[in-house]
């Protein structure tokens, strides 16, 4: 028995061990170069910024009309090929879609209560 929990103890603080070191070196490869992708994700190609890649299109608008006034927009980004300014996150767009006939989901039909004495003696038979 007592063996049992000096191997225990062991093996813990072999765990311990292993979290305070890390990841391997390996690990640490592929962090740095998704982290480098994902900082590069956009590159104007006037100026060669670069921006995240959670940044958004209205973002993307903004750095084109203050840095480069006069530019098209897909001419600095492609992402914004037909981009609106006047509706960045395209609300407006989504609601005409869905106000010209987009599929509009029935409501459900409420329940009624007399309905419950009819159900209940629908799926009762004697047999």
């Amino acid at each position: 028995m007592g063996k049992g929990s000096n191997v225990q103890k062991a093996q813990q603080a072999r765990e311990r061990n292993q979290k305070k070191l890390g990841k391997t070196e390996e690990e640490r490869k592929a962090s740095a170069a998704k982290a480098k992708l994902d900082a590069s994700a956009y590159m104007c190609k006037i100026c060669r910024q670069t921006f995240m890649v959670n940044a958004k299109a209205s973002l993307l608008y903004l750095h084109v009309t203050a840095k480069h006034e006069g530019t098209a927009p897909d001419a600095c980004f492609d992402s914004l090929v037909g981009f609106d300014p006047n509706d960045p996150d395209g609300e407006k767009a989504a609601a005409a879609a869905k106000a010209a006939g987009g599929a509009v989901k029935p409501k459900k039909a409420s329940k009624k209560n007399d309905d419950l004495d009819a159900l209940l003696s629908a799926g009762l038979k004697k047999k």
